[in-house]
């Protein structure tokens, strides 16, 4: 059994498989193709942060598959509240197939991993974003073929996405060129933990349109990410020449993309014109998230699949 509570988790053979499959169940749900490979099957899904794009692409996705969901909230379940996490995961995982978690503290789905007998994915942490970059690294595969070789730009807070962004340099080959404002710098240990990083996965550059130069993607996320939200004004200050905008993107290449985790602030940490405008493939991103997660759901359930269609 296999949990996916941080991009390292998986190798890269592993997201090679997995980013061909989800091509290949992304191209049967175009085609309105029934695929229901875990009918039967039951996802739990536990917030205890909101979530739009999380909740619904985990539960269409799920449907589509055709399983069956279980939506459980802070509020209508006693996880961590009159019942430890630990006991939580016990009772779940003995009804379930499946759990996914969005939460605060990693610490919090590690406890629960640690002591569910189903697998469990991290559908966000104040830590780690892993489905998120796995459908971010989808869509620029799609449309701007192998990662390998290219310079992702992140711009803006060292967060959790930041920190997966860097797990997956280092992974798949590709390098990350971080400019952040001082005093919200990505903490390596935490992205790394014990592992020694590939040498070159990722560059730091205090000026953000040095950090744009040559990118083949630049991606950015809102300045006050949840959970932060009494440091709203410090950060709108401290982040004010953060803002990814035609002159960032004029410099990356001339086909580079655009993309955004949403939900986005126009006019904070990107412009209109950049979010709205060609290069941006933030809604083929967000859709994305659906099918990777497809395709996460059924290697974690189901193994590698022969099927080559």
């Amino acid at each position: 059994m296999k949990h996916y509570l941080q991009f390292s988790d998986f190798s890269a053979d592993d997201y090679a498989y997995l980013f061909e499959r989800t091509a290949i169940i992304k191209r049967k749900f175009k085609a309105y193709e029934k695929y229901h490979p875990l009918v039967d099957r039951t996802l739990a899904m536990i917030f205890e942060k909101a979530s739009t794009r999380t909740r619904v692409s985990f539960e269409a996705g799920m449907g589509q598959l055709g399983g069956t969901v279980v939506n459980l909230t802070s509020t209508d379940s006693q996880l961590g509240r009159s019942e430890s996490i630990e006991d939580t995961a016990r009772v779940i995982s003995r009804m379930t197939d499946i759990v996914m978690i969005r939460t605060f503290g990693q610490e919090r789905i590690e406890r629960f991993a640690q002591h569910s007998r189903v697998p469990v994915i991290n559908g966000l942490t104040n830590e780690f974003h892993p489905c998120q970059i796995m459908a971010d690294l989808f869509t620029l595969i799609e449309h701007r073929g192998s990662i390998a070789g290219k310079v992702v730009t992140w711009v803006g807070d060292g967060n959790n996405m930041a920190n997966t962004w860097l797990q997956a340099a280092d992974l798949l080959g590709f390098t990350v060129h971080l400019s952040t404002p001082r005093g919200y710098e990505v903490d390596e240990k935490l992205a790394f933990g014990a592992r020694q990083p590939r040498a070159g996965c990722y560059k730091i550059f205090q000026n953000p349109m040095q950090a744009c130069q040559g990118a083949d993607l630049v991606t950015t996320d809102v300045w006050t990410s949840m959970g932060y939200e009494a440091e709203n004004e410090a950060r709108r200050k401290a982040f004010a020449d953060w803002c990814v905008d035609e002159k960032m993107m004029a410099v990356a290449k001339p086909d580079a993309l655009f993309m955004h985790c949403l939900p986005a602030h126009r006019g904070e940490e990107v412009t209109a014109e950049v979010i709205d405008g060609p290069q941006s493939v933030v809604w083929d991103e967000a859709e994305n998230r659906m099918h990777v997660q497809k395709a996460v759901m059924e290697y974690l359930l189901l193994g590698r699949i022969s099927e080559a269609a």
